[in-house]
């Protein structure tokens, strides 16, 4: 499925965090949102997700708009920085939170939500870890419970914000490589932010450079570091 956000601005009080932003994501794309710290990145995620409102502008998922649908009528799996895993919940029951919380309708049965579960477990290679804490797991285990958790709901598109930026250089470098990994086993539709070049630059299909809350400019890293299209771009990328 592909993603498209249309002419999206949004303003907290006097502060223009994005500014007539347009951009597409193809079916089974991963693209990077990378730029400096308050520059739109996650604001544009958080608007894609339906976590903020924009004040002009559209969201479409696969030729539906969503702009006025709710966070869960969109069925984006959202990834935090910090993981958001409930301390008090083992990994088994982290995952699955969200299939828990489903209208009950619409709510899969308990040999349903175990089976989805065992899945996933094998799928971020954590089978064996289901009745562990979090405060029992390591960083990058942490990582991929909250990835598992985002994935329970088989979401149409997933998001992450900042998804390395909690972990030391190794484990960050060691997880951009099975993430890629994954994203090619699966071909989800995928956005993650992040202000790290060589990340983004690793890891995504295409990237997106953002400043004060517009796009600079869109390529596959190649083309980026080739031919930068202002000051900007090039200063940023140091090229």
């Amino acid at each position: 499925m592909g993603v498209a956000v249309n002419h999206i601005s949004k303003q907290f009080g006097t502060f223009p965090a994005l500014h007539d932003v347009s951009l597409r994501v193809e079916r089974g794309e991963l693209l990077a949102l990378l730029g400096p710290s308050g520059s739109g990145k996650t604001t544009l995620l958080r608007v894609i997700a339906g976590l903020e409102i924009p004040d002009e502008g559209q969201v479409i998922f696969a030729d539906e708009d969503v702009t006025e649908k709710s966070a869960y009528e969109r069925r984006a799996g959202f990834v935090f920085q910090q993981y958001a895993l409930f301390q008090h919940m083992n990994v088994f029951e982290n995952i699955a939170f969200g299939l828990r919380v489903i209208p009950r309708k619409n709510r899969p049965d308990s040999a349903a939500i175990i089976s989805r579960v065992s899945e996933l477990l094998k799928l971020i290679q954590l089978e064996g870890y289901e009745k562990r804490l979090p405060s029992q797991l390591s960083g990058g285990q942490r990582q991929r419970v909250a990835l598992a958790r985002a994935l329970a709901i088989e979401p149409r598109v997933l998001l992450l914000d900042e998804p390395f930026g909690a972990l030391d250089a190794r484990v960050r470098k060691d997880l951009r490589k099975w993430l890629r990994h994954f994203h090619d086993q699966t071909h989800l539709t995928s956005l993650f932010v992040t202000h790290d070049q060589d990340e983004a630059f690793e890891l995504a299909d295409r990237v997106v450079i953002f400043n004060q809350g517009s796009i600079q400019q869109i390529g596959v890293p190649a083309e980026l570091r080739k031919n930068p299209q202002n000051d900007f771009v090039r200063e940023f990328l140091d090229v």
